[in-house]
């Protein structure tokens, strides 16, 4: 297999196991680098493994059903991989205050759903960065956290 066969290989298993509707935590020290940088709109950035396993369990305490999936073939040139996405979530858990623009009350029973596109970086079969361009403007509004006139 060659180096890009290789990292989407990783980068699906990510996306399977860390944003999949079953997610395990061990993945993130499996296959994230110690200093690994994830970063999407709806959120502050995250940096390094406990950052971001906080990140993921307080997301999905809020958001028991958070589900991610891939919408197209992931995409790999050296060490970039790309892949769209499309998933979401109700939120019948916990409180979260993560976005940027304000949090939720627990149990809201209020739903998400939206699209993205990701880029990931890997370095010797770990990921170093996932940034994404999310519909963040499309969740926050389900979640009734922005108003669109």
């Amino acid at each position: 297999m060659s180096k890009e066969d290789d990292n989407k290989a990783v980068v699906g298993r990510w996306f399977e196991n860390f944003w999949g509707k079953t997610y395990n935590p061990d993945i993130v020290d499996e296959i994230a680098s110690p200093d690994m940088l994830l970063h999407y709109s709806l959120h502050e950035p995250r940096r390094g493994r406990e950052d971001i396993k906080a990140f993921m369990a307080g997301f999905r305490a809020a958001f028991p059903d958070l589900n991610f999936w891939g919408a197209a073939d992931l995409i790999a040139e050296g060490d970039y991989v790309v892949g769209r996405w499309e998933g979401g979530g109700t939120q019948t858990g916990a409180a979260l205050d993560d976005f940027l623009v304000g949090g939720l009350p627990a149990n809201t029973g209020r739903k998400m759903h939206f699209t993205g596109t990701t880029v990931l970086k890997l370095q010797d079969g770990k990921i170093v960065e996932e940034i994404g361009l999310d519909d963040g403007v499309k969740a926050l509004t389900q979640l009734g956290l922005i108003k669109v006139a």
